[in-house]
């Protein structure tokens, strides 16, 4: 018998520890030696949920402030991707289900719709570019 596909959601809660590492070798724009964060699904989930409605934090601020909260130099921009597309699609899960926009994590403050993550959520860019036009994120 075939293992169900684990929902977005199912994904999000994965009860991951975060790792601090120090790199032994250079990987993508931070250095050898650097201090790297590894976070999990909920940190990034819960980072996006601080936001306050009508603003627009971009990756980068994202991987630093994290980065700064738990200690490290950066965190890791491959891993920080695939948990903001886990929190996107999970927040649109719920959304689905009747959860009313208000009450779902906010990823649309992070993802821009003109980004490269954006085209790969499964709900497309036109659901980010509607629901920042909501807040009047442009």
């Amino acid at each position: 018998m075939m293992k169900s596909k684990r929902s977005w959601n199912e994904k999000l809660h994965d009860a991951k520890e975060p790792q601090v590492k120090k790199l032994d070798k250079a990987f993508a724009d931070m250095p050898e030696g650097c201090i790297m964060l590894i976070a999990t699904p909920e940190i990034v989930d819960n980072y996006i949920k601080q936001i306050p409605k009508g603003k627009n934090v971009d990756i980068n601020t994202l991987r630093n402030d994290l980065a700064q909260e738990f200690h490290a130099e950066k965190t890791c921009p491959l891993t920080t991707a695939i948990f903001l597309r886990i929190v996107a699609e999970a927040a649109y899960e719920k959304y689905l289900q009747g959860t009313p926009l208000n009450k779902v994590t906010p990823f649309w403050r992070v993802i821009d719709d003109k980004s490269k993550l954006a085209k790969k959520l499964s709900f497309g860019v036109e659901v980010v570019h509607e629901f920042r036009k909501k807040e009047k994120i442009v």
